[in-house]
């Protein structure tokens, strides 16, 4: 068993996790507002953990410090990246490949979009198409030169998890990746351990990601580690109802430093889309009430982002 102690001090912790793939727009910036909400008014510690185990945009990751820091966000300990943690991953993935529950695949990724769900999985799970390969088939793709993926053997079509805002939620759990093929782990696996070793035990972030939850939550169990409270919240939307971008106008701090909007008034307006004064977040700690939450996204315009929110 993974020592889920590894990391950890008594008190519970929250977190942040960003991919360094670019600079934080508002909606990222929201979430972390949430997460450091929901961690400090509980008595919680907040760590920050960098998930670079995939895209790195350099200069990327000191930028997002700085303006999480910048909103108002204090964080407790060193900063943790993914990157210097890859021996807790290979122990993780030893222990399930030990334990029998691991495969090689070899299909590519348009291989599987054309392949038809596997009788075992719900609809739009991995199909099993490696699951039975035989020691010749795997020497063949080895000869071809084929990388190999690890996959989970699965024994569960579905795990059910509780949200604090969206309540039980049950949903799919198929073969998911452990190792890419280019010997990287996955993320589903990373933040599985990351959140254990480190004390995590209160996990706030996008409601988008809620869909995945059930599958890091049943890999947890498989690994005796806790699953962690989560906390799914509302993205911010642009006006077409599509995930924020950098093409729907002044959606970073420094688009709206251009627009003479300071990082107090970014955090001001934050707090106003969650229902609350215009107020930093150590104001909104006394207030913060997450039974109150918006359940809807926050819709922002393409221009005149600050001046068109509303506060209560």
């Amino acid at each position: 068993m993974i020592d889920a102690r590894i990391g950890s001090d008594a008190v519970g912790a929250g977190r942040y996790a960003p991919s360094p793939s670019g600079d934080l727009h508002l909606g990222n910036l929201r979430t972390a507002l949430l997460a450091w909400l929901f961690a400090r008014s509980t008595g919680r510690r907040f760590l920050m953990r960098i998930d670079d185990l995939d895209r790195v945009r350099p200069g990327a990751e000191p930028r997002q410090l700085a303006d999480l820091a910048a909103i108002g966000l204090d964080w407790d300990g060193p900063v943790v990246r993914q990157s210097e943690r890859l021996a807790l991953y290979r122990a993780a993935i030893d222990r399930l490949t030990t334990a029998g529950r691991t495969y090689e695949c070899y299909c590519t990724r348009r291989e599987i979009q054309q392949s038809a769900t596997a009788p075992h999985g719900p609809m739009g799970a991995y199909p099993g198409t490696c699951r039975t390969l035989s020691e010749a088939a795997r020497a063949e793709h080895r000869a071809n030169g084929r990388p190999a993926a690890l996959r989970l053997r699965a024994t569960e079509t579905d795990f059910e998890i509780v949200d604090e805002l969206h309540g039980r939620f049950r949903g799919q759990v198929d073969d998911v990746v452990l190792r890419r093929g280019d010997g990287i782990p996955a993320y589903n696996l990373a933040v599985v351990v990351d959140d254990a070793a480190q004390g995590i035990e209160q996990v706030v972030r996008g409601d988008d990601l809620l869909p995945s939850t059930p599958r890091q939550a049943y890999l947890a169990s498989l690994l005796e580690l806790p699953v962690p409270q989560y906390a799914h919240v509302p993205l911010v939307l642009n006006v077409e109802g599509k995930r924020l971008a950098k093409r729907d106008g002044a959606v970073t701090l420094a688009d709206q430093a251009v627009l003479g909007n300071s990082p107090e008034r970014v955090a001001a307006a934050l707090a106003c889309s969650l229902g609350y004064p215009p107020v930093s977040p150590t104001e909104l700690l006394d207030v913060f009430a997450p039974t109150g939450l918006p359940r809807e996204p926050w819709v922002l315009d393409r221009n005149g982002l600050l001046q068109r929110t509303r506060c209560p």
